[in-house]
């Protein structure tokens, strides 16, 4: 794992892991914001809880966990995917900035709201970084291409074979031939 991995990783993690902390211990300040969003999630995936306390804890939770997965750069595609997945509706509660009158909030809003999308950013390259290694596409394309590779050869080999088992039964059957004449003519 090169330097720059074992640096940059821990550092797009701390902000996750610092407010994945915050909503666990002190989710009320972030519910009372998650609660324009709430509805919207839920109509997504009924599965999650509608108590929006609750889902700011299990939000808090993952981007906890995700957080120090990344930072310790385990399951780092994974965790950059489950962080990016939090990320949406955090960002989409947590910082409407066109909802605000104030000015001052409004810009503040603001531009947090950019600094998500620069974090989402990062976490999307995180969830696709292969670490120099083919990645699965490459690896289904390129095993696709090797089998049909190894078909075309062995396709090859058989008319090959196929072509030599001939051109010997013909002379096989031209040596039968003379020498079943021999015989007769004697």
């Amino acid at each position: 794992m090169t330097l720059v991995r074992r640096v940059a990783r821990p550092l797009l993690a701390a902000m996750f892991v610092t407010g994945g902390f915050d909503a666990l211990r002190n989710p009320g300040p972030r519910a009372a914001k998650a609660e324009k969003v709430t509805p919207a999630l839920n109509r997504l995936v009924p599965q999650l809880p509608d108590d929006t306390e609750t889902l700011v804890r299990l939000n808090g939770a993952v981007q906890l966990a995700g957080g120090l997965l990344l930072a310790s750069n385990n399951m780092t595609r994974l965790s950059a995917t489950a962080l990016a997945v939090t990320l949406v509706p955090t960002t989409a509660a947590g910082h409407r900035y066109w909802e605000e009158t104030d000015q001052s909030a409004r810009a503040n809003q603001r531009l947090h709201f950019i600094k998500n999308l620069g974090l989402l950013g990062g976490l999307i390259l995180a969830a696709v970084d292969t670490e120099g290694e083919p990645g699965l596409a490459w690896r289904a394309k390129h095993a696709g291409g090797e089998l049909q590779s190894s078909s075309r050869r062995a396709a090859r080999r058989t008319r090959r074979e196929a072509k030599s088992v001939t051109h010997d039964a013909k002379r096989e059957a031209k040596l039968l031939r003379a020498q079943a004449k021999a015989k007769l003519s004697s």
